[in-house]
């Protein structure tokens, strides 16, 4: 009989999850789904094989825990598998710290740390927390395992993660961490199935969705990204402002009265593609809109994109290649050229054809410098993670 895993990614307002036998060293993926509406109306669906394999839906305004939703997503696990088959859950966990640089076995130790890295990451750590807590409560015997979206940016030169500020604070863990690195891990992986010379060169990685990131890989290991001490930093995201000049922290509080919380409301809710176009934070509504204000927002996140980028390639003093991925990434073609355009000075350039098809090499054939779509895989690499943490222990 063989063992299976379980991986959660939790949200405020929604729950993904995938299920994974571990079939003779191999993981083979059985089901995914999501619990999406948490607080409003809540709905379970989950698929197989392109399938539907279960749905329910809770009346609007239903008043669940956390652990109601678990406990609802592992009944279902043991209906796909079968009862006691359930080896670990594997947890997305956003910030890991300067300690967290390795998957780990949770436990209260860890939690309590991990607890105080919240204020870092309010819009996920509290939740990826309260996942692995509600777990706990409902099947106290399983293994639970964290995975750090910053360990794959461990490592950076002290140059690149320092802030210019006294030491002191370092000492404090104020430096940058950088996040997406479940991501930017499966991604520098998949290269090297893709295209070996780009995976052991250097390429630059464009995590886009509603948060949204850049990593410069050379020879597979993180040397740079775009976001920071926060996921606030770098791009404008959806919601989010991205870099920012520290004065205008200072000035929403000395000139206008604004406090931490209304601050924080602002940075990370109603900024970003969002704050920009005052109609939405949806790339895809914003590509479909003919209002002005849209364009400036589309104009807006992609001449980031491109800044950082040329910032990127002077980090590993060069570049070879280009990849999209996530959400944006993956699904825009409209992005991808918009990007591209502005980078024909790098050597950039995308095949229309290729770029509508979106996947794969979209690059003209015989650029010197190749551009990617690829789809990511953040729940293959918790799976992963937690298979190697068990095979660890046993």
């Amino acid at each position: 009989m063989t063992d299976a895993i379980l991986t959660l990614n939790a949200g405020s307002s929604s729950l993904k999850f995938s299920l994974f036998e571990v079939a003779g060293g191999d993981l083979v993926r059985r089901a995914d789904g999501e619990i999406e509406g948490i607080g409003v109306a809540p709905r379970f669906a989950a698929h197989a094989d392109g399938q539907a394999a279960a749905e329910k839906t809770w009346p609007a305004g239903a008043q669940l825990a956390q652990e109601d939703f678990l406990a609802e997503v592992l009944s279902w696990a043991d209906d796909q598998i079968g009862a006691d088959r359930l080896a670990a859950v594997g947890h997305r966990i956003v910030h890991g710290g300067a300690e967290f640089v390795a998957p780990i076995r949770l436990d209260a130790v860890s939690l309590a740390k991990l607890d105080a890295l919240s204020p870092l990451a309010p819009l996920h750590q509290p939740h990826n927390l309260a996942a692995v807590r509600a777990v706990a409560k409902v099947r106290p015997e399983i293994t639970q395992v964290g995975c750090f979206d910053t360990a794959f940016h461990h490592g950076h030169a002290p140059e690149v993660y320092r802030f210019g500020l006294p030491r002191a604070w370092e000492a404090q863990g104020v430096r940058r961490y950088g996040f997406h690195g479940l991501s930017y891990e499966f991604i520098a992986g998949r290269m090297r199935e893709l295209d070996p010379q780009l995976a052991g060169g250097r390429m630059i990685v464009a995590h886009l969705g509603a948060g949204a990131s850049l990593c410069a890989i050379a020879n597979g290991a993180s040397v740079d990204t775009t976001m920071g001490l926060t996921a606030l930093d770098g791009l404008v995201m959806s919601t989010r402002c991205g870099a920012l000049d520290p004065g205008v922290i200072l000035y929403l509080e000395q000139a206008h009265g604004l406090g931490a919380e209304a601050i924080e409301d602002l940075l990370y809710r109603r900024s970003g593609l969002l704050g920009v176009s005052q109609i939405s934070g949806d790339m895809r509504t914003l590509l479909a809109s003919a209002d002005p204000r849209a364009k400036d927002a589309i104009d807006l996140f992609a001449f980031r994109i491109v800044r950082e980028i040329g910032a990127l390639a002077a980090s590993m003093g060069g570049l070879d290649g280009l990849v999209f991925t996530a959400g944006i990434g993956e699904r825009s073609p409209d992005i991808r050229r918009l990007v591209c355009e502005r980078l024909g000075w790098l050597g950039l350039a995308v095949d229309e054809a290729a770029n509508q098809a979106g996947s794969g090499r979209i690059s003209p054939v015989g650029a010197a410098r190749s551009v990617w779509a690829v789809p990511t895989d953040e729940e293959q690499m918790i799976a992963r993670h937690t298979n190697d943490v068990l095979a660890a222990a046993a």
